[in-house]
């Protein structure tokens, strides 16, 4: 999937086809699981989204500074392990502290995670499969 983005690209990019939007995704902070993550980032490219992929182990602090520098539209978190959901809510918090949970909308999805959990913490929506992420995202903006 990863050669066949990397084909399709620059395609995209000389045919002129405008960016969806701009999305920041990772895996909250503990979580060092990334394959899920992973894949609904190359579908979000190939529906057109740029995605900055900020990798495993992401911090609150991190996620809240991706939003300053990147401006995205939405930041996707993900989680597999339940000790690490928790995170999930402390990046919102952090993402408030910095003034800047009002820019982007907040989506989160991983094994665990539920909708009713998503609501629980604040978050914008919950997607429990890659296809129903893109989808989301689509939504949501």
């Amino acid at each position: 999937m990863k050669v066949g983005l990397t084909l399709l690209k620059p395609h995209l990019i000389q045919a002129g086809v405008p960016a969806a939007g701009k999305v920041v995704l990772g895996t909250v902070k503990g979580d060092l699981h990334d394959i899920g993550k992973s894949l609904v980032g190359m579908i979000l490219e190939g529906a057109g989204f740029e995605v900055i992929n900020l990798g495993t182990d992401v911090g609150p602090e991190k996620f809240g500074e991706a939003v300053r520098m990147n401006k995205p539209q939405l930041v996707g978190m993900s989680a597999l392990l339940t000790t690490t959901m928790q995170n999930m809510k402390a990046t919102l918090e952090a993402l408030e502290d910095l003034g800047v949970r009002s820019q982007v909308k907040v989506m989160v999805g991983g094994a665990p995670l539920t909708a009713a959990f998503a609501k629980e913490i604040g978050a914008d929506g919950y997607a429990a499969d890659a296809s129903r992420a893109v989808a989301l995202t689509k939504s949501l903006l």
